[in-house]
């Protein structure tokens, strides 16, 4: 959901339309705060299943190989399941890492639906 409302520009004196949304970050913690599952981890899973390599992938995301290995790890660490598997020179995603990933877009997807209509019920007619 959007909202506009007009501005002033000091340096041209002319109104220009501005929109405002609402967004939000989601990620799973542990009771400890580490966190197990989010878009960071999201996007490290989804590069590596794309180029199959967690060094070109790594490469990809503009991060060491050894960050992109951490958190990979850290994350099956805490979750106490594989991830990642290694094939030859390459990596692919277990089932159970392309059922987090499908079930985290959805977690993002409820979340976004409902924010814009609590955002949309409850903030637009203070903000116009």
């Amino acid at each position: 959901m959007k909202l506009s409302y007009i501005e002033q520009s000091a340096d041209t004196m002319k109104l220009e339309k501005v929109d405002f949304f609402v967004r939000s970050k989601i990620w799973i913690e542990d009771s400890r705060g580490n966190v197990i599952f989010g878009l960071g981890r999201y996007r490290i899973l989804e590069a590596i299943r794309r180029t199959g390599s967690m060094n070109a992938a790594a490469k990809e995301l503009h991060m060491s190989y050894r960050a992109v290995w951490m958190r990979v790890r850290s994350s099956e660490k805490r979750v106490g399941k594989t991830l990642i598997v290694r094939e030859g020179k390459g990596s692919r995603l277990t089932p159970f890492a392309e059922n987090l990933m499908k079930q985290y877009r959805r977690l993002q997807s409820i979340v976004q639906t409902e924010t814009d209509e609590v955002y949309e019920n409850l903030i637009t007619d203070h903000l116009n």
